[in-house]
């Protein structure tokens, strides 16, 4: 079988391993109070160009994202999201679980945009029976969002404007923020994305690490947030283990360097796609390809390749995801090729 079901299927980064297995035997400190955590997070502060940064460990990204959303909203509070946002739609209701509603609003290729959310608060704030309404109390955006697709600096800076005039947190989810920067057509930057969010995460589980995502506060934590990670089962009492990954990703370049092989493998398999005239769901330039397949065609191909169901199309068609990783290879880019 051929995997293009997600872009976590294999283990992690042979220099992950490696780090690992040298610092297996050493006695340290838990819950991320090690040097190799200090050590990540002073690596990731340079690299976002925020030397006063709060940086947390934390398991994965949805505990990341329940953990911020709940450290952030008022019990009255709920989370403005795109309504194909990964908390509106694949996170098994962790963030209502938690007490706080997600507000979904109309999405343009995954994206929010600043116009929209604007008009959203303005007509909540108009109603006068808002008092009797869930308060938007945060904006979450993720970056590549669900459809692979990119947020420019332009429309961040203009979502960072519309925040900051309702007094909201902008929370971006970067699960998947390897591919996101590694993007040859973005300009958006990791030092872009301190300055125009409140909070962000930064993926290792989607992007070279066993486990694990670096929330990031560029200005401020909350208080007592490490308190709120153990509240909620995501903080790693061997927290090494986390610190001992991200230090390595931020080692030179390798978090940026890995992440292009995704973005090359995923060159290649769309151009493969499109010569044979397979029709797109979405244009997106990171690693997830969207496709629309006959359901015969779907169930074919799935005898010899794993995908992803994403949406029905028609009654005939399904969506379908491909998903490239830092670890995918070009000959199973070629054979994928073969099959289709």
């Amino acid at each position: 079988m051929l995997f293009f079901e997600n872009d976590y299927c294999e283990g992690a980064h042979p220099a992950i391993l490696q780090r690992l297995a040298e610092t297996n035997m050493e006695k340290l400190p838990g819950y991320g109070t090690d040097p190799y955590c200090a050590s990540a997070r002073d690596k990731i502060r340079a690299a976002c160009g925020c030397p006063e940064a709060d940086v947390f460990f934390l398991v994965g990204g949805t505990q990341a994202n329940a953990v911020v959303i709940g450290s952030l909203l008022q019990s009255y509070q709920g989370v403005v999201a795109a309504s194909t946002g990964h908390v509106n739609l694949h996170e098994a209701g962790a963030i209502e679980h938690a007490g706080h509603k997600v507000l979904p609003l109309p999405q343009v290729d995954g994206k929010l945009s600043a116009a929209v959310v604007e008009g959203y608060l303005r007509t909540f704030y108009q109603d006068e029976n808002h008092e009797h309404m869930v308060f938007p109390g945060m904006v979450y955006i993720s970056h590549p969002t669900e459809y692979g697709t990119l947020y420019s600096r332009k429309e961040l800076e203009e979502l960072s404007q519309v925040c900051t005039a309702y007094q909201l947190p902008l929370f971006l989810d970067g699960a998947r923020l390897g591919y996101g920067l590694a993007c040859p057509e973005t300009d958006v930057t990791l030092e872009d994305i301190a300055r125009y969010t409140t909070v962000f995460y930064i993926g290792g589980t989607k992007v070279g690490a066993l486990c694990g995502e670096a929330v990031v506060f560029p200005r401020k934590a909350p208080a007592h947030f490490l308190t709120m990670v153990k509240q909620r089962g995501a903080l790693l009492a061997k927290g090494r283990l986390l610190g001992i990954q991200f230090d390595t990703l931020f080692t030179g370049d390798l978090y940026r360097e890995i992440s292009r092989n995704a973005l090359l493998t995923a060159d290649a398999l769309r151009q493969a796609l499109r010569d044979k005239g397979y029709r797109f769901f979405i244009d997106s330039p990171t690693n997830q390809i969207f496709v629309i397949l006959e359901d015969s065609t779907r169930e074919q191909l799935a005898q010899k390749v794993v995908f992803s169901f994403w949406e029905k199309f028609d009654d005939t068609h399904t969506v379908v995801r491909f998903a490239t990783s830092w670890a995918t290879r070009m000959e199973d880019v070629e054979r994928l090729a073969a099959l289709l």
